[in-house]
């Protein structure tokens, strides 16, 4: 059984939903009287719920980070730089390489080319 959606607890939430949006190609779809936005997948793979955050929350740490596959990293990597997004330096792991980077709750996110190894 595939997951479906992932929750993630948010502040501001026009910025979290933006940066999904522009940095990773999610569309929001917003039901009326919904305090939840639902960010669909662009090519198929898990949805993102967008929930505001209690203020008792602290943001950013969850255990929990959100990994998206990317065959050319560094070519990502350098994409998203371009548009405001910092990624940190490239890992060599076994087999393929990774960065991270943080949203704008301070959610842990990476980019990785693990799907792609041979």
């Amino acid at each position: 059984m595939p997951i479906g959606r992932l929750v993630l607890y948010a502040r501001d939430m026009e910025a979290t939903i933006g940066f999904y949006e522009k940095h990773f190609g999610f569309r929001p779809l917003r039901q009326d009287g919904d305090r939840i936005v639902e960010l669909l997948a662009p090519d198929g793979g898990a949805n993102l719920m967008i929930h505001p955050a209690a203020k008792t929350q602290k943001m950013g740490q969850s255990l929990v980070k959100l990994v998206f596959d990317v065959e050319h990293v560094e070519a990502f990597r350098t994409k998203c730089a371009s548009d405001g997004l910092e990624f940190g330096p490239v890992h060599q792991a076994d087999g393929y390489v990774f960065a991270n980077a943080k949203d704008p709750c301070g959610n842990s996110i990476s980019i990785s080319s693990r799907a792609f190894r041979r």
